[in-house]
C-alpha cells in the first residue's frame, strides 16, 4: 500500500518511481536497462528502504512528495465513506497508454545503443585484443545502461511534451487492482516493442560485418 501512494503522489507531483531493473541480455531479447538515477533497488516495502529513497531526492522534490501525500490521504480519508468507481474502459486504456508510452523509448534506447556498441566493440578492441562476442557484448550492454543514466530523464520530458496527462483517477480507484494491471501491462507492452524497434541497427549489420571481421583477422 505504501509503495502505490507514494507512486500516486510522485506521479502527481511530475516525479516517477520506477519499478526494479529487470536484467538484460543480449541482443534480440531484451529488456530496460535505462532507468533514472534514483530508482530503488528494492521495493519500499520497509521503513529503513523508504528512508534511503527520501534521502536520494532533493530539497524540492522532498517537499512536492510531502504536499502530494498530504493532499493524496486527505482525499482518501475524504472518500472513505464514497462508494468506489470502477474504472471505465477508457481509464483503463488510458492508464495502460500512460505507462506504455515511456518504455517504448526505454526499451529502443537500450537495445540500438547495446546492439551499436555492443559490435563496434567487437570489431575493434575485440578483434585487438581477441574478446569474445559474449565479452563485448557485455561491454556493449554496459554502455547501454550508462547511457540509459543520463537519457531516461529525456525519454520521459518527451513523453510529457506529447501531452500524455497524468490520469485523472481518485485515491480508491488508484488503488484498484485494474490500475496496478493496466499500468504493469502498458510498461510490459512498451518495453517490448521498444525493444523490437531498438533492433533496427542489426538491418545495417549481417554480411558486411561477417566480411569485416574477416579482413581485419
Amino acid at each position: 500500500m505504501l509503495t502505490v501512494r507514494l507512486r500516486a503522489a510522485l506521479t502527481a507531483a511530475g516525479l516517477r518511481l520506477p519499478g526494479p531493473r529487470p536484467s538484460l541480455g543480449w541482443s534480440p531479447g531484451c529488456s530496460m536497462g535505462t532507468h533514472g538515477r534514483k530508482e530503488p533497488r528494492e521495493p519500499l516495502s520497509s521503513s529503513k528502504r523508504t528512508k534511503e529513497f527520501i534521502y536520494q531526492l532533493q530539497p524540492a522534490e522532498r517537499s512536492l512528495l510531502l504536499r502530494e501525500l498530504q493532499r493524496f490521504e486527505s482525499m482518501a480519508i475524504a472518500q472513505e465513506t464514497v462508494e468506489v468507481t470502477a474504472l471505465t474502459g477508457a481509464q483503463i486504456r488510458y492508464v495502460l497508454l500512460h505507462n506504455a508510452l515511456p518504455f517504448v523509448g526505454f526499451g529502443f534506447l537500450d537495445n540500438a545503443i547495446m546492439i551499436g556498441a555492443g559490435t563496434q566493440i567487437e570489431l575493434s578492441i575485440g578483434v585487438t585484443l581477441g574478446i569474445s562476442t559474449m565479452a563485448a557484448a557485455a561491454l556493449g550492454n554496459l554502455i547501454s545502461d550508462l547511457a540509459g543514466l543520463g537519457l531516461a530523464g529525456y525519454v520521459e520530458a518527451l513523453v510529457t511534451k506529447l501531452g500524455m496527462q497524468v490520469p485523472d483517477l481518485t485515491p480508491k480507484q488508484a488503488d484498484q487492482w485494474q490500475t496496478r494491471v493496466s499500468a504493469h501491462m502498458g510498461k510490459a507492452l512498451g518495453v517490448s516493442i521498444g525493444c523490437l524497434l531498438g533492433m533496427f541497427p542489426l538491418f545495417f549489420l549481417g554480411d558486411d560485418t561477417d566480411s569485416e571481421k574477416q579482413n581485419q583477422s
